[in-house]
């Protein structure tokens, strides 16, 4: 287990730090923002902005995340919701900055109705996902890490070569996996995530003429 996930399952849940912190509770917070703001960081850097700009991505960022707080579709996904709410405003911001358009170039365009705003809504759906995804894994035991990662190794791990290692018998790598799966699907962070696409798939349906 790396180090980062053996901090996050002995320090506090992410879903707890923001369900505190959208009470009121400033040390939750600051843990928030302390535990994530490498992460902002590091996606300004990636999309190659300087440190004015960098710094008026990251205000930005956590001014949103501050006033949506007890609205966040999944608490425990709030690094997924913070790594899309960059990428946006770094696009912004980028965007708005005064660029030369040369023969056969065409300008970059935003806010086309039903088309780049339902990529951005679609994109933050999936970076939830997988926020969700992390989360819940980094809190399985390592047993179940360790299985389920040999599990999904392209080319597969032959049964026998993980009955060695882990100790299992061959029979039973699938029941044990199983198990580890619904420990994952059991965590906040995934069967928060099932709960709301079960509301949201019931309500459009209902809403269909």
């Amino acid at each position: 287990m790396t180090t980062e996930a053996a901090r996050m399952r002995d320090g506090p849940t992410v879903a707890g730090l923001v369900t505190r912190a959208a009470g009121g509770d400033k040390q939750a917070w600051d843990a928030l923002v302390e535990r994530y703001i490498p992460l902002v960081w590091s996606i300004c850097r990636q999309r190659q902005l300087d440190k004015d700009d960098a710094r008026h991505v990251s205000q930005a960022v956590w001014l949103q995340l501050a006033s949506q707080l007890r609205t966040l579709r999944d608490p425990a996904a709030v690094a997924g919701w913070l790594a899309a709410a960059t990428g946006q405003e770094c696009d912004r911001i980028r965007c708005a900055a005064p660029r030369p358009h040369g023969p056969g170039h065409a300008p970059h365009t935003v806010n086309v109705p039903g088309g780049r705003g339902a990529i951005r809504e679609q994109e933050l759906l999936t970076a939830e996902r997988h926020a969700a995804l992390r989360e819940a894994f980094a809190h399985l035991p390592s047993r179940c890490q360790r299985l389920i990662g040999m599990l999904i190794q392209d080319p597969p791990v032959p049964d026998a070569e993980i009955s060695a290692k882990l100790g299992i018998p061959a029979g039973s790598i699938r029941a044990d996996c199983h198990g580890c799966l619904e420990k994952l699907r059991g965590h906040p962070a995934i069967a928060g995530l099932i709960h709301a696409e079960i509301e949201n798939a019931g309500s459009t349906t209902s809403g269909r003429p």
